[in-house]
């Protein structure tokens, strides 16, 4: 089991950035495959974007595809989601999510089984 702290959430304007870093426990993180999610207001948690183990592959939902990146240290035990062009609709608690089943990246919410306690991001029009 890994331990998730997320941080960087916060109000921002349509249109502006905001990056969000999630901190990990554990020796092992470098062999998890990580994940972002969110969820906004009387909406199912829904994939943002996810990064594999080693080669650090990514992949994005395609509502967010071309304005966030995903990255991560594993040397810092932290994975960053760079967040460019918010709109209004990106308004949600964004959680951090490994997975210490796989080392591919993963897309499905039932592939991870550590979670964070999320951050919340508002972006207002």
């Amino acid at each position: 089991q890994v331990q998730l702290v997320e941080s960087g959430g916060g109000l921002v304007q349509a249109g502006g950035p905001l990056r969000l870093s999630c901190a990990a426990s554990g020796r092992t993180f470098s062999v998890y495959a990580m994940g972002w999610f969110r969820q906004a207001l009387v909406k199912e948690r829904e994939f943002v974007a996810t990064i594999s183990a080693t080669v650090g592959r990514t992949n994005y939902a395609d509502s967010v595809k071309a304005r966030f990146t995903i990255s991560r240290d594993n040397a810092k035990n932290t994975v960053y989601l760079q967040m460019n062009s918010l709109k209004p609709e990106d308004t949600a608690v964004y959680y951090c999510a490994a997975s210490s089943w796989y080392s591919t990246s993963r897309t499905s919410r039932t592939d991870y089984n550590n979670w964070g306690q999320g951050t919340q991001v508002t972006v207002s029009s």
